[in-house]
């Protein structure tokens, strides 16, 4: 399967000022489903299975469960570098997504919870707990691919 992250060297000039797209070619080198069962950590569960299955990198492509307890983080403002909130609960939610990459080895993921009245996410921290199971789906990608500026945004 050939996926394409978007991200080429083009500057693209806007109203408010210029940025650049970068993209990269590559394709799955296999699929890896990991399941969690009751009371496990979400960040550490992931950064455990890349460990055992030697994922360098890989796109955490969806997710689902419940949570006893969440931690996540959040941008507060417009600024560069962002502030930052780390919102953290005990209470039993629902697991609708989890998505993100694997970047020399480094797990950035971000979750989204909901219960009858609201949504809440962000950036996943450690503290995320299973309630019943998590089952994430990680696209493998391979090793040579370089992707560990990924996520700064002064890359």
């Amino acid at each position: 399967m050939l996926v394409a992250l978007i991200l080429t060297c083009p500057v693209i000039r806007s109203q408010e000022k210029e940025f650049k797209i970068q993209t990269f070619s590559t394709h799955f080198e296999r699929i890896e489903i990991i399941r969690m069962g009751p009371g496990a950590d979400m960040l550490e569960g992931i950064n455990r299975a890349a460990k055992e299955k030697n994922i360098k990198n890989a796109v955490i492509i969806a997710g689902i469960g419940s949570v006893t307890d969440y931690h996540y983080h959040v941008v507060s403002d417009k600024n560069l570098p962002p502030a930052q909130e780390y919102p953290k609960a005990s209470v039993a939610m629902d697991l609708v997504s989890v998505q993100g990459y694997i970047m020399n080895g480094r797990v950035h993921a971000h979750i989204a919870l909901s219960d009858e009245n609201s949504m809440a996410g962000g950036h996943l921290e450690p503290g995320t707990k299973a309630l019943t199971f998590f089952i994430i789906t990680v696209g493998v990608l391979p090793d040579d691919i370089d992707l560990t500026n990924l996520d700064n945004y002064k890359f």
